[in-house]
């Protein structure tokens, strides 16, 4: 499959008085079109910097992208100019930011901030455009007379559906979504997901979904990628990565949540806590808190390809991968 997104060793960094955050290292990751991808971790992983590397917003001073290159459908992203670049973004790429309630305006109408984003990548009429906008907001499950009211006068799973209309008004090839379900209850979380999965399907529109809820991924995702201090530490397949989870950290999240299928008198937290990115350690990020932590893990473990398509950052799996290369 052509990628539509690849990722090579990108790293981010933010310089701070304190000292410098480590908060994105050598991420690599692709994209086909159509494709959906579960970036899934703790808070302070990296998602959303990772994603803000991506879309070129990432708030410079204090943060920095130091290496790596972004290519969206054959062009860099990093080396093309700013104008080019803010062509691309809100048109092509897009992204759902993770509180719907800061996301959106205050002052200006729900149909006047879908019309913006029409009007500044199109050429269209104002009719044109009031026409698009409202046929966004009926995409989405709102009725075109609400047009003109303000996001105070919807609940929070309206205004999700909003931001929703506003990301896709112009059929990005690429959306990003950072926690789009964190802030509704279960109930409205399920038609937000199903919504987006309608829509996803009819633009043919590829996703990354930003999250660290593994059950929305199973709803979701095609393909899963976890993160963890800052580092890609597994990625494959949903099937690959959720029947067969590989490193330490994967396995422990699955061991941290109840299962129907799986029998167990309680369940088995991840002890610790993921370390300070100003402080990382040196090797394996995760060694600390892993209980098959050996000597090797001193060392800063290398990226093997245990079957095709998925990867581990993990030295158990060192003889396994050098054994399928021969």
């Amino acid at each position: 499959m052509e990628h539509l997104l690849e990722v090579h060793d990108l790293t981010i960094h933010f310089f701070l008085k304190s000292g410098t955050v480590k908060a994105v290292n050598n991420v690599s990751f692709s994209l086909g079109a159509g494709e959906t991808l579960g970036l899934v971790g703790e808070t302070g992983a990296g998602k959303t910097t990772t994603a803000l590397g991506i879309m070129g917003l990432v708030q410079c001073p204090p943060g920095k992208v130091l290496d790596g290159e972004i290519f969206f459908s054959g062009k860099d992203l990093r080396t093309i100019d700013s104008k080019e670049l803010r062509t691309i973004r809100g048109n092509q790429i897009s992204m759902i930011f993770q509180d719907p309630m800061t996301s959106l305006n205050p002052i200006d109408t729900i149909g006047d901030q879908i019309a913006e984003v029409i009007r500044l990548h199109s050429n269209a009429a104002s009719e044109e455009i009031r026409k698009k906008a409202e046929e966004m907001l009926e995409l989405v499950g709102i009725d075109k007379t609400r047009y003109g009211d303000y996001p105070h006068q919807f609940s929070g799973g309206m205004k999700q559906r909003v931001v929703i209309a506003i990301a896709l008004a112009c059929n990005p090839k690429l959306l990003i979504a950072d926690e789009p379900t964190t802030a509704l209850d279960v109930t409205i979380q399920a038609q937000v997901l199903d919504l987006m999965n309608d829509l996803k399907k009819k633009f043919n529109t590829s996703m990354i979904l930003i999250t660290h809820d593994l059950g929305v991924v199973a709803e979701v995702c095609d393909k899963v990628a976890i993160m963890y201090s800052g580092e890609i530490v597994e990625s494959g397949t949903l099937e690959q990565v959720f029947d067969h989870p590989l490193h330490p950290y994967t396995q422990g999240l699955f061991s941290s949540i109840p299962s129907l299928t799986r029998k167990v008198h309680r369940l088995t937290p991840i002890k610790g806590m993921m370390p300070d990115p100003i402080c990382l350690p040196e090797g394996c990020k995760f060694a600390e808190r892993c209980p098959k932590a050996s000597p090797a893990c001193a060392q800063t473990p290398s990226v093997y390809e245990v079957e095709p398509a998925h990867c581990v950052r993990c030295t158990l799996y060192k003889t396994d991968a050098e054994e399928k290369s021969k």
